[in-house]
């Protein structure tokens, strides 16, 4: 009789609350289908509240701070060396401030997964929303992209629009995206673990129907 493959074990990189994280555990907790489990998170902060999201539900954590002066590469080298101690297949970004490079991403081609709000190539960088409410944009939202060695650039797995509504703030704005990171993370995570995902370049193909697209969020 035959088995069912073993989960796919991520790490999963934060900077901040850890939102992203929470929403990737609770799809994972529903869909016993899901093909993957968090095996370690990482952040680049020692307050950062999504290692204490892990260590509730006593998944192993690294806190590797990169102070200023300090040199990135080792940083980078440490950090690579930290993740692969626990085995894993997939790197997910979620909501993680660095921006990484060949150092880290060869240990992992194709399987570093990042959320950036916006629709992107508009708008990268750490300031995304900002920077849409500056432009006066009508539209922007949320973008699940494979991470290659330039910022927000790698090939995009999916995308959902947000409107931007006129009395909008940053934080409201983005508070709007976040729902739909919340949905669209997983939905990419579990899609790339279950080898639903083709690589054609900058194109990325689903095997099954991609995540339906809800309504532009008003």
């Amino acid at each position: 009789m035959p088995t069912s493959a073993p989960p796919v074990r991520l790490a999963v990189l934060v900077s901040g609350s850890g939102t992203n994280l929470a929403a990737l555990l609770e799809a994972i907790d529903r869909d016993p289908a899901f093909g993957a489990e968090v095996v370690v998170v990482g952040a680049d902060r020692e307050d950062a509240g999504g290692l204490r999201r892990a260590e509730d539900r006593g998944i192993p954590t690294l806190a590797r701070p990169l102070a200023s002066g300090d040199d990135r590469g080792a940083w980078e080298a440490r950090l690579r060396r930290d993740i692969e101690a626990h085995d894993v297949g997939v790197v997910v970004l979620a909501g993680f401030m660095r921006i990484l490079t060949a150092t880290f991403l060869d240990a992992w081609p194709q399987r570093v997964v990042n959320t950036h709000p916006s629709l992107l190539p508009a708008f990268r960088g750490a300031h995304a929303v900002e920077e849409a409410l500056a432009h006066g944009v009508k539209v922007t939202g949320c973008t699940v992209h494979l991470v290659d060695e330039e910022v927000d650039h790698g090939p995009i797995i999916a995308q959902e629009p947000v409107r931007v509504a006129d009395d909008d703030s940053a934080a409201s704005l983005h508070e709007r995206i976040k729902d739909v990171e919340h949905r669209l993370l997983p939905a990419s995570v579990a899609a790339l673990c279950q080898g639903l995902l083709e690589v054609d370049g900058r194109h990325v193909r689903w095997r099954t129907p991609a995540p339906p697209s809800r309504q532009e969020h008003a």
